[in-house]
């Protein structure tokens, strides 16, 4: 220890050769002195060294230049003066075998006397050392002796054109030494001068590429071992000496308040030093100096340096997947004190859980070794942790540990399932919307996902979809610039988007985990700008027109106009206006000429499927899709993964009973919904677009007998009507929901009846009321009611529900009296009908008129005596419009 005392003086040479030192894993903008804002070329203090001193280290001669009238004076140093990274080696070595034996009140006594950018240097040569002297593992060091054995096999082109061309040449160097041979005798012949080299081009035995590869050959597989096992010894004791130092600097920052700044620059080199390879005796050592550091100075990572907290978490949640228990083990314990501390701030940890989620979504993403499994470990010990604090048992603490560890859990299984379903487009948008879901306390990140999904859906043609991703971004950004700034132009959170869509409600940032945008990192992106929200809404109004979803453009710019408005951007509003005229014109255009999507129950049942296993789902499909379509591609995706022998589609969409079904096959139901709406929702829902948006309520019917059959006679048919409910309204960010609700409602044979004659006046209804008319159309539909082929069908209803033999076995209630008042208004309809069809036809359909009214005069004579009313006590019933407009074709 005297002795490394006496070699005190080296240290500060050493730290004013800073510039000078070469080593390709140190980044100069990673440094302490870098993040604390000292810039390069204020590292020189008044203690420098000369050039000659530095390159007496660096192991090169001075050069002596002829031309300087003074020859003795040597000139300071350069920043551009570098030098050999083995030299750079040595010298660091030399300065980590001082700080290692010297005692340590030498140290803090020589401490005691450096100044705060001083003290930035010291913690800059630290950094150099574990840049230096990180372990890169024995197959790095077999591959780093081969590639300077094949140096010059690697640049023998370059070294050929010098030959030929340079003026290292053979002739070149011929004629030098012809030149000097002639020349005056200023030169001795005791050799040559200093600084040059001798240039003896056939004792190619001294040329490095011989040594090198002799140097190679000669060593053995045992001592290449040795030489990993060496360096491994010497990383992990550079490591060890730095945290002792590190913990020594941290003792003498407390004694002294001038230098509490430099807190920072020592968490840099540990932060450092946790990302670099690390054996485990360092990683355990290092994490414990860590969670001393964060429990004495908790304010250092949670109000003064985000970055760093942003960093911090990112190293440790990276440990916490490592395969060895004990690394694991104490970046777990470093972890949950992270979680514990912000805490205890404010009853909160919004800042660790948003770091953690963005660190785990940059882990997944970028790191190619990333273990999954041992992360999960990690977490569960951080859940028991929680559970077994006695300190912070009473407060929310351990619900909001539970909450994150499950969103980090999800995040993880989402991401990795990603790959597995990358040809399964709703399974694939459901992982990425749970994803960004995970992300809500992280509104970047979100904003990403959500980006992200409205990219895929341009992909695979979905316009609507993708324009409801980008309006959930405006109402995200919309929220954030809220909290930043009331301006009365803007819209006041997302709820200015209900019109537009419902859904968009979820964006609200209400929560306790909500981070301000005004924190560092948080918000910085482009998109949380008023210009990024201008952006969103425009790109949104043209998918929506690309979609053919006009009505919801012009809620769209309801919501820009105020914002270019106020900015006098009177092109804008321009464009805008113009680009509403031509909606408004497609929509009186089109009409009901628009198909704006059709919608399928999809039903998934055996364990091969994993999550989706009794999950039921409403699919939606582009415009006209069959069922059979949407049934093949299904089919055809589920029997590449499990075989087309393990896979049965069930034909019928009848109640599964799963205790019935196969335990080792998978099972797919699929079937034709339609939207469901009430009585009184045809009062606001008065437009067909109106019925194809905002969608959550979808009904199927399923015919049944009591003997179990499907189809039976009229009076032993009945009907199942399942009303189901989603989680979201459709259009959604994804094209297929989750089944929340199911109801069901069983018709009896009467009320099967019923619905069935209330769907034919509805269609003599619309035909009739057509504008402009539609002959044919209307022709057809006159057939079906009235035509001597069909007329049986409806007479036959009337004859089997109210002829003298039911009124015999069946007591007369308030349903025979509506199927009653059905008739009459379905004759009516009829008549209403076919004299709209008079005027419509031509001078050769006169005959095919007769006819027509012929059978409807026939029809009504023998329905007359059936819908006679004979109950007078019967209430009478009358089909409203709402009636006829509640049953679904």
């Amino acid at each position: 220890m005297r002795v490394a005392s006496l070699y005190l003086p080296l240290l500060d040479i050493i730290m004013d050769a800073i510039p000078q030192f070469n080593c390709t894993n140190a980044s100069p903008k990673l440094r302490p002195s870098f993040m604390f804002g000292i810039a390069e070329e204020d590292d020189d203090s008044g203690l420098g060294i000369n050039k000659s001193v530095a390159l007496a280290i660096a192991g090169t001669s001075v050069v002596t230049m002829a031309e300087d009238a003074s020859v003795g004076s040597v000139q300071r140093q350069s920043s551009s003066t570098r030098m050999t990274e083995e030299s750079t080696k040595d010298l660091l070595m030399c300065f980590m075998w001082v700080v290692k034996n010297v005692e340590a009140s030498s140290l803090q006594q020589w401490w005691s006397g450096l100044g705060v950018q001083r003290f930035i240097q010291l913690l800059d040569v630290f950094y150099y050392c574990l840049c230096c002297f990180e372990y890169k593992g024995k197959t790095s060091i077999i591959k780093k002796l081969s590639r300077t054995s094949m140096k010059k096999t690697n640049d023998i082109k370059q070294r050929l054109e010098d030959a030929i061309l340079g003026s290292a040449s053979a002739r070149s160097e011929f004629i030098s030494r012809r030149s000097a041979m002639y020349s005056s005798f200023d030169r001795t012949a005791s050799g040559p001068a200093l600084g040059q080299s001798e240039r003896v081009r056939w004792r190619k035995d001294l040329t490095h590429f011989r040594q090198t590869n002799e140097i190679l050959e000669s060593k053995s597989k045992a001592e290449l071992e040795d030489d990993a096992v060496l360096e491994g010894c010497l990383s992990a004791e550079v490591s060890l000496s730095i945290l002792d130092s590190l913990e020594l600097i941290i003792q003498s920052i407390q004694s002294k308040e001038n230098l509490s700044g430099v807190l920072s620059s020592v968490m840099q080199v540990l932060l450092h030093m946790l990302q670099c390879n690390q054996s485990v005796v360092v990683l355990k050592n290092a994490l414990a100096t860590q969670r001393s550091l964060v429990f004495k100075y908790p304010g250092l990572l949670f109000e003064d340096e985000t970055e760093q907290c942003a960093d911090l978490c990112l190293r440790i949640l990276k440990h916490c997947s490592s395969c060895i228990d004990t690394v694991r083990s104490h970046a777990s314990a470093s972890l949950y004190l992270l979680m514990r501390q912000n805490f205890e701030i404010g009853n909160n940890f919004a800042r660790v859980k948003m770091q953690v989620t963005m660190s785990l979504s940059h882990l997944v993403g970028t790191v190619t070794n990333f273990h999954e499994g041992y992360l999960r470990k990690s977490l569960k010990t951080i859940l028991m942790y929680a559970d077994e604090d006695a300190d912070l048992r009473l407060t929310t603490f351990p619900e909001q540990v539970h909450n994150l560890v499950f969103n980090l859990h999800m995040i993880l299984s989402d991401t990795v399932k990603m790959k597995e379903f990358k040809e399964d487009p709703e399974m694939l948008m459901d992982l990425m919307y749970r994803i960004a879901k995970g992300y809500q306390n992280s509104p970047d990140l979100r904003l990403t996902w959500l980006q992200n999904m409205a990219g895929m859906h341009m992909k695979q043609g979905n316009h609507v979809e993708s324009a409801m991703c980008l309006i959930h971004c405006a109402g995200l950004v919309t929220e954030y610039l809220h909290m930043q700034e009331d301006r009365p132009y803007l819209p006041v959170g997302c709820v200015a988007f209900e019109k537009i869509s419902s859904n968009v409600l979820e964006e609200s940032a209400v929560s306790d985990d909500v981070v301000s945008p005004d924190e560092e990192g948080i918000c910085s992106g482009k998109y949380f700008t008023e210009s990024g929200l201008v952006g969103l809404l425009e790109q949104a109004a043209t998918f929506f027109t690309e979609g053919g979803f006009y009505e919801v453009v012009n809620e769209v710019y309801k919501v820009l106009i105020p914002i270019h408005e106020n900015n006098r951007n009177f092109n804008r509003l321009s464009t805008i206006h113009s680009k509403l005229c031509d909606a408004f014109h497609k929509i009186v255009e089109l009409d009901k000429k628009r198909m704006f999507g059709t919608y399928f129950r999809v039903g998934y049942f055996g364990t091969k499927f994993g999550d989706l296993d009794g999950e039921e789902f409403i699919y939606k499909e582009p415009k006209i899709t069959k069922l059979p379509e949407i049934a093949h591609r299904l089919q055809n995706f589920y029997e590449d993964r499990f075989g087309e022998e393990n896979l049965v589609m069930m034909k019928d969409s009848r109640k599964v009973d799963v205790s019935t079904l196969d335990p080792l096959k998978s099972y797919i139901q699929v079937t034709y919904v339609e939207p469901y709406f009430e009585s009184f929702e045809y009062d606001i829902r008065r437009t067909h677009f109106d019925k194809s948006y905002n969608l959550r309520r979808f009904v199927f019917a399923t015919p049944f007998t009591q003997e179990g059959r499907a189809h039976g006679e009229l009076h032993e048919q009945y009907k199942r009507k399942t009303i189901l409910t989603t989680s979201h309204a459709f259009p959604y960010v994804k094209t297929r929901c989750t089944v929340i609700h199911k109801e069901e409602i069983v018709l009896r044979p009467i009320e099967v009846a019923i619905e069935d004659m209330q769907k034919k006046m509805l269609e003599l209804a619309q035909a009739t009321i057509q504008d402009p008319p539609d002959p044919k159309f209307l022709q057809m539909v006159l057939q079906g009611c009235i035509g001597t082929t069909v007329n049986q069908g409806p007479f036959e209803v009337a004859q089997v529900f109210l002829g003298d033999k039911a009124a015999a076995e069946i007591p007369l209630d308030k349903q025979h009296n509506k199927l009653r008042i059905c008739f009459k208004e379905f004759s009516k309809r009829c008549s209403d009908a076919l004299r709209k069809n008079k005027t419509l036809i031509a001078s050769d359909q006169k005959e095919y008129q007769k006819e027509l009214e012929r059978n409807y005069h026939r029809f009504t004579d023998r329905l007359m005596p059936l819908i006679a009313n004979r109950d007078p006590v019967a209430t009478p019933y009358f089909c409203s419009v709402n009636d006829l407009q509640s049953i679904h074709v």
